[in-house]
């Protein structure tokens, strides 16, 4: 899940990622960028029929949708790796927009179930947006042997 994304090449990249790996991508509006831009076209090649993407209207939209899921938030301020979950099919990576991040009042949501980050090195802010959701989807797909992939 993309919270308010705001730059289209990296939901593009996205798209082209879920369509590769059998994830769902939800969006949360807003989005920053028109679902038709080019640049987002472009970034997903000719992936966007193969992947599936759905636009939610705002948060609450999104937990009608996904819940009772089990939601993992990706913030550099949490102090759990994503790494030590064990990912259940239908679980929701959540991802905050780019450049800031998921906020604290979105945080707090009592819908998210625990707030985990990736590893970097001291004193670098964040990751790539469609970087930071290929890692974690992957993790989460190894976990369960790649389950029809080749």
């Amino acid at each position: 899940m993309f919270f308010s994304p705001r730059i289209a090449p990296n939901t593009g990249n996205a798209i082209r990622m879920v369509a590769g790996t059998g994830c769902e991508l939800h969006l949360v509006e807003p989005l920053g960028f028109d679902l038709s831009e080019p640049k987002l076209r472009r970034a997903g090649l000719d992936y966007h029929d193969l992947a599936s993407v759905t636009v939610h209207a705002d948060l609450a939209a999104a937990w009608r949708v996904l819940l009772p899921a089990r939601v993992y938030a990706f913030t550099a301020h949490a102090s759990t790796s994503f790494t030590d979950v064990s990912y259940q099919p239908g679980d929701v990576l959540m991802f905050g927009p780019e450049p800031t991040g998921l906020d604290a009042q979105t945080l707090a949501d009592p819908n998210i179930t625990a707030q985990v980050r990736i590893p970097m090195l001291a004193g670098r802010r964040s990751l790539n947006l469609s970087n930071a959701a290929a890692v974690a989807a992957y993790e989460a797909w190894r976990q369960h042997g790649f389950a029809g992939g080749v």
